[in-house]
């Protein structure tokens, strides 16, 4: 019975000798900190994230651009017809001559989405506001006209 006892006594000591070794192994990895490869790892991972979101969203920002920019033009020709069937002349309207007429809100945004002013043409029955899109040259395939229907007419 003696050698029994002996035996336990020395496997639980050697089983709080490992356990103490390992607590002391785990302390010092925490201690010890990050590496510059892990480092790397993680902004190579984020970088990778940012370059997938950026092409998933980039097209669908450019699409936001020309809804609003028609949006807007829809809104002044509104306000350009209106404000010429109260004035009696034959004159188109500037959008300053709009917002002073207050046919426009003050508030309301007098250029596109890419921060140019709109170009308002009037013809006989016909009121056409036209953006030039983002390259900002008139007559490319880029440009939003409203109603659509001016621009085969111009072309």
């Amino acid at each position: 019975m003696v050698s029994m006892v002996s035996t336990q006594s020395m496997t639980t000591r050697r089983g709080e000798s490992s356990m103490k070794t390992r607590i002391r192994l785990l302390g010092r990895s925490f201690t010890r900190g990050v590496t510059l490869i892990e480092v790397m790892i993680v902004v190579v991972i984020l970088g990778l994230i940012a370059g997938g979101v950026a092409v998933a969203v980039f097209p669908k920002y450019s699409e936001a651009q020309v809804k609003t920019t028609t949006t807007s033009a829809m809104e002044l020709r509104r306000a350009t017809e209106t404000w010429r069937a109260t004035h009696s002349s034959d004159q188109c309207p500037t959008l300053e001559d709009l917002r002073k007429d207050k046919a426009v809100d003050s508030a309301s945004k007098l250029t596109d989405a890419w921060d140019d002013p709109f170009k308002i043409v009037c013809e006989d029955d016909e009121t056409i506001v036209t953006s030039f899109g983002h390259d900002k040259k008139e007559g490319t395939a880029d440009d939003i006209h409203v109603p659509a229907q001016a621009a085969d007419q111009n072309k």
